[in-house]
């Protein structure tokens, strides 16, 4: 597992990545009421915004971490949002066959991520 500084989390499965947020994240959110998940097939860019997240407090973009193509998404979080408040680490988004590879090089690990949020 490795982690961004927006506070995504990565995860390589075969030669996909699987990605969400962290506890930290969906804790500062507050109550998840709405996400809206990118199509399958979509060709995403570093950074660019795939992800919709509305909570009781504000809404977020969650930006893709890596470069290549959406493979999966998590549609029981349409039906059930709220599981990203109860279980972050299992309520992943999307997977994504990054463009050059799974790498997870240049991401944090768990200390690191530990030391950013304190």
């Amino acid at each position: 597992m490795k982690y961004t500084p927006e506070h995504e989390w990565l995860r390589a499965e075969g030669d996909e990545l699987v990605i969400g947020i962290t506890a930290h994240a969906s804790e500062q959110l507050g109550d998840v009421v709405f996400i809206e998940l990118p199509e399958v097939g979509r060709e995403v860019e570093v950074g660019e915004e795939i992800v919709v997240i509305e909570s009781v407090k504000a809404a977020s973009d969650i930006v893709s971490p890596v470069a290549g193509t959406i493979t999966a998404v998590n549609e029981a979080l349409a039906d059930a949002p709220g599981d990203v408040n109860s279980d972050a680490m299992a309520a992943w988004f999307f997977r994504v066959k990054p463009a050059d590879g799974t790498s997870l090089d240049g991401f944090m690990d768990e200390a690191a991520y530990q030391e950013l949020i304190g």
